[in-house]
């Protein structure tokens, strides 16, 4: 008799697309009165070389790719499909470091579980629903 399957939880994939649509949220309070003076003339070229649109663009589109890669963990969670998790949790990991040695206050500690979480998650592990 083969020993019974340790089932893990979905959880994952949806903390990142949750901290990813924050992100998005925060960047458009934060940076609101800086996007508006971008729409008022005209989109079109207007973060040249300013740092605090330069800012205020990485800070929003940084969301994009973060919910991508909530969709995507969550996908491999839901298919039990964990061959790659634990080198993408080590990547995150090292992202979240590095990210933390220029930032340290910043929301970089939020990706860390869900980086060490998919760093112990094994092919064998079958999620709860």
């Amino acid at each position: 008799m083969s020993a019974p399957i340790k089932t893990g939880k979905i959880w994952i994939g949806r903390y990142l697309m949750v901290i990813a649509a924050l992100h998005t949220i925060v960047a458009l309070l934060l940076y609101g009165p800086v996007f508006m003076g971008m729409l008022e003339r005209g989109v079109f070229n207007t973060v040249n070389r300013d740092p605090l649109r330069s800012a205020a663009i990485w800070f929003l589109l940084f969301g994009g790719p973060l919910l991508l890669l909530g969709m995507n963990i969550n996908n491999m969670e839901r298919k039990r499909d964990f061959a790659e998790a634990g080198t993408m949790g080590l990547g995150i990991l090292i992202c979240c470091l590095f990210g933390l040695v220029l930032m340290p206050v910043s929301g970089f500690w939020l990706a860390i579980p869900a980086a060490i979480a998919l760093m112990n998650r094994r092919s064998n592990q079958r999620p709860a629903l």
